[in-house]
């Protein structure tokens, strides 16, 4: 489990350069959730993703992993393994020169048994799907097969959660699905926290529960089908939200079919929580239209 509480990362504090990268951002990850993370380049996704498993500490705040405070000295070593982290680039953290090795590289660090490094190394490679290659060069992978040669990795390091930065950016299609299969895989079957940092619509909409990001704030949580509603946070704009979350496609319906023009400087309100079909109902009324017709393509209209 994961609690951040108002949490705030500055880098370069008090220069000319100083940059807010996290403004008071809180949230909770329950353990055994598919969590994802949305935004723009720059909006401090993976500022947050770091903060997850102690690589960057708050400026202010704090982030609590399994009830252990990353600002306390003593949780140094314990939280990284709590949390891995799977990077965007594989080649930035294959360092072996074998599957097998690779995978063993953490466990052996831990300063385990042999006999239980090599039981850990068979499950991991076994969950990921790439028994067959653990006598391959990690080089001559596919982009797909080096990510869930790094995932194995971090598996094998005994972690409950798994943080993915943007782990299919570099991929092809191809890679991109080996990757995506793996990661649901991983949380459905074998009960893993999965928290992915990323870009792409279509692999946000598979999570649990996703977080969207602007400037370094969360501007929207949606709980997806769990629980079917967007929450909109206190006087952010109603339309860069939507354009960011899980719900683009019910504002560009709204949009496209002249049901609410102009929502470009609309300013949503107070903190409001809603299904799909109420948020096009609103932005319907907003523009003083008559109600949704019987043929609108959302429910709870």
């Amino acid at each position: 489990m994961i609690d951040i509480k108002d949490l705030v990362h500055v880098y370069h504090p008090g220069t000319d350069v100083e940059v807010i990268a996290l403004d008071h951002v809180s949230l909770h990850i329950n353990d055994g959730e598919h969590v994802a993370v949305l935004g723009r380049n720059g909006c401090g996704k993976s500022t947050l993703a770091k903060h997850l498993n102690g690589l960057l500490l708050p400026t202010a705040g704090n982030v609590i992993v399994d009830g252990y405070d990353t600002l306390d000295e003593e949780n140094a070593l314990i939280i990284p393994q709590c949390v891995g982290m799977v990077f965007q680039n594989p080649d930035n953290q294959l360092v072996a020169t074998t599957v097998l090795e690779e995978v063993a590289f953490g466990p052996e660090n831990l300063g385990l048994p042999r006999e239980t490094i090599m039981e850990r190394v068979n499950e991991s490679l076994k969950m990921v799907q790439m028994e067959e290659f653990r006598e391959a060069m990690p080089h001559h992978l596919s982009g797909g097969q080096k990510q869930r040669i790094a995932i194995a990795g971090i598996i094998a390091m005994r972690t409950n959660t798994i943080v993915f930065d943007e782990p299919t950016a570099m991929l092809d299609p191809d890679g991109r699905s080996e990757v995506i299969r793996t990661m649901l895989r991983l949380n459905k079957e074998e009960g893993l926290t999965i928290v992915n940092i990323t870009h792409f619509m279509e692999e946000a909409e598979k999570a649990d529960k996703v977080f969207v990001m602007k400037e370094g704030v969360v501007t929207a949580e949606d709980y997806g089908a769990a629980e079917g509603r967007i929450t909109i946070k206190k006087g952010l704009p109603f339309n860069d939200v939507a354009a960011d979350a899980a719900y683009y496609d019910d504002v560009m319906y709204v949009y496209e079919n002249k049901i609410f023009n102009g929502f470009t400087n609309t300013i949503f309100g107070p903190d409001s929580t809603m299904t799909r079909g109420q948020m096009v109902t609103v932005l319907w009324r907003m523009n003083g239209s008559p109600e949704p017709k019987a043929d609108c393509p959302f429910g709870d209209v």
